[in-house]
């Protein structure tokens, strides 16, 4: 889990499906809004103000909640003024007491895979395990803030083989809390198309 903060007010957490996971979520509770994704929430705030002294008691909050299919799930929490001020709907301070936060979720409409990855030596074996696998040989690699970023879209792999590259991709890289909007925008394009099977043809 990584938490950061994007404002004075706003802050943004990162949660892999390992991390939702060791909590008991799924994926599919994150639409549901069930009384243990406000355990959830409160656990995160708790752990906001531990970490950067986000304080969030006493003000209206706006929640809201990115889930890509591939990677986890972003919250970002905007806080509200003190003294009955509304942020993006939320009402009185009091009305807290009822119902601490709305959660809006967005799910993205792509299912693609990304990882990112410290070290070279690790884009070559994680390509080099996904070719002998048979599981993909394709992938774009991105160069992204000092890291190597691999991309995979739904229509290069079959879909029964999606979980099995989420794990050998587990097994060398970090889920990344990067979208893929802005890895478009600002990331730098090694290998625009078949990464995994140039990668193995360069890298014997």
């Amino acid at each position: 889990m990584k938490i950061e903060r994007l404002g004075q007010d706003k802050i943004r957490i990162f949660l892999t499906y390992d991390d939702l996971l060791e909590r008991g979520i799924q994926k599919e509770d994150m639409l549901r809004e069930p009384p243990k994704l406000h355990d959830l929430f409160m656990e995160l705030m708790e752990q906001a103000y531990n970490e950067l002294g986000f304080e969030a008691s006493g003000r209206p909050l706006a929640v809201e909640v990115y889930a890509m299919p591939a990677q986890g799930m972003f919250v970002v929490v905007t806080r509200g003024k003190r003294g009955g001020d509304t942020v993006d709907g939320f009402g009185e301070d009091d009305e807290l007491d009822e119902d601490i936060y709305d959660l809006d979720v967005t799910m993205e409409s792509s299912d693609i895979i990304m990882y990112s990855f410290n070290d070279f030596e690790h884009v070559i074996a994680v390509c080099k395990s996904l070719k002998s696998s048979q599981l993909t040989e394709g992938g774009t690699l991105y160069s992204y803030n000092n890291k190597w970023i691999l991309s995979i879209e739904p229509s290069d792999i079959e879909a029964s083989s999606f979980n099995s590259v989420l794990a050998v991709m587990a097994e060398y890289g970090d889920a990344t809390s990067v979208t893929f909007a802005m890895l478009e925008e600002y990331g730098k394009v090694i290998m625009a198309d078949e990464a995994v099977n140039q990668v193995c043809a360069h890298f014997q």
